[in-house]
């Protein structure tokens, strides 16, 4: 059974209303309390809470202020044995087993919406790799490309800031990927210029076989299908946290190699490829952003009546 155990300090005052919604629900077990362990005053509470249920708890102690006057650590249980939590799985729906708890993915999600240097670092040198699978026609660089680069992170921020109606995460992701791709794309430039002029592509490149770019520079209709369902697939593994999914969405995605193949186009004065390598880019950001507000709601909505099913049967 998967538990998730909060930890929270919390003002003495709302101590026993936190401890008192906390006993009372069913899904809760371990509940602790440690008695003046904070300094300057406040009590330490803990306690672990089946993860098909730990939204609603989160929300309740939210509702009581917890967060605001002191503070919720959310963690989770990687193993544990104990009967009582044995019992709270075999009574709970198994399909709310695992329900996602909302709060630690939109965390995740603006956790990835952070824009350090070394987010452009990565995009420069993702669209470097994938330059230089271009030009020799390798297709394991341009899947190593796609694996180096973050953009993904962005998009999805931008993509809650747009479910949530933040504006901020959405200026933010769309100016870092704007400025991050014009980056990659004119250092590729200024890359493969030199590489033209020091004549050092494959020969296949330089007579025009370029089956690597003609696929990237292309946009057509299976270009949008897995871009939608790298987005679904995306986000669906940001929700339950699994990182080999995510993986699959990086190197699904032709935004990296779209990049690296319009600088590649420019230099070669393939103005063609440019034109299409743009359109492939431009459709797969906008897709996996559309794709990610949609599907974060289908997903909430879904969820929901899961467990507005669940408690109907309950009651009965």
């Amino acid at each position: 059974m998967d538990l998730v155990h909060f930890r929270m300090v919390v003002p003495a005052g709302l101590t026993r209303p936190a401890v008192d919604l906390l006993s009372a629900h069913d899904r809760v077990l371990n509940l602790v309390v440690l008695r003046g362990s904070r300094v300057g005053g406040g009590d330490t509470v803990e306690c672990d809470v089946a993860k098909g249920a730990a939204g609603e708890v989160l929300d309740r102690l939210r509702g009581l202020g917890v967060d605001r006057a002191g503070s919720i650590a959310v963690d989770d249980v990687d193993m544990m044995f104990a009967g009582r939590a044995d019992r709270i799985a075999a009574d709970q729906p198994g399909v709310l087993l695992q329900a996602p708890l909302w709060a630690a993915l939109e965390a995740r999600i603006r956790a990835g919406g952070t824009y350090p240097p070394s987010f452009y670092l990565f995009l420069v040198i993702a669209g470097l790799i994938g330059s230089v699978g271009i030009m020799t026609n390798s297709q394991i660089l341009v899947v190593a490309a796609m694996v180096v680069g973050p953009e993904y992170n962005a998009i999805a921020s931008v993509a809650l800031g747009l479910d949530r109606r933040h504006r901020r995460p959405v200026r933010d992701g769309t100016r870092a990927l704007t400025a991050g791709f014009l980056l990659a794309v004119v250092v590729t430039l200024a890359f493969s210029v030199v590489v033209r002029a020091a004549g050092w592509q494959s020969e296949a490149f330089d007579l025009g076989l370029r089956p690597v770019a003609h696929l990237i520079g292309t946009p057509d209709f299976f270009s949008v299908v897995v871009a939608v369902l790298a987005g679904v697939v995306g986000i669906v593994s940001l929700t339950e946290a699994r990182v080999s999914a995510l993986l699959g969405v990086f190197i699904s995605v032709t935004t990296i190699p779209a990049a690296s193949d319009m600088a590649v186009s420019l230099a070669f004065t393939d103005w063609r490829q440019a034109g299409g390598s743009l359109l492939q880019l431009l459709l797969n950001v906008v897709v996996l952003v559309v794709t990610g507000v949609v599907t974060l709601r289908l997903q909430r909505w879904l969820w929901r009546r899961a467990a507005r099913r669940a408690a109907a049967r309950r009651r009965a």
